[in-house]
């Protein structure tokens, strides 16, 4: 698997992501903390057809949170961060679903003590409420 950034309009979202709809999804859970960092884990993609366009297997609502930063970016004359991939070997639909799949199963949510332990030691550390 090899890591790279690519330009949000080389990309679109594949038929093998489970999460896969024409519909946009909601993403206003993770707006603000893209907003704030940036997109932290990359989406995975695979070649679509042309050495230059690829699709995404895993990270669809990762994709679209971007693309609307990317709108408001444009509108405020900034620039637009190209998406951190990690592209997949070629394979068939069926090694897509699958990374797909894994990728959405394997997280695994934190406790109830767990986030509290972490949002205390952020606490700790400086950051105000209205920041987490």
């Amino acid at each position: 698997m090899k890591l790279d950034f690519i330009e949000l309009g080389k990309l679109c979202v594949s038929r093998t992501n489970m999460r896969f709809s024409k519909k946009a999804p909601d993403v206003t859970d993770i707006l603000p903390t893209m907003r704030r960092h940036g997109v932290i884990v990359p989406v995975l993609v695979r070649q679509n057809g042309s050495p230059e366009t690829f699709e995404i297997v895993a990270g669809a609502r990762r994709f679209h949170a971007a693309s609307l930063l990317a709108e408001e970016r444009r509108a405020a004359g900034q620039e637009v961060d190209a998406m951190p991939c990690a592209i997949l070997e070629s394979g068939d639909n069926a090694d897509a679903i699958e990374a797909s799949l894994i990728e959405n199963s394997a997280r695994l949510d934190p406790d109830e003590v767990t986030r509290w332990e972490c949002f205390t030691r952020l606490v700790r550390e400086g950051r105000c409420v209205e920041e987490l």
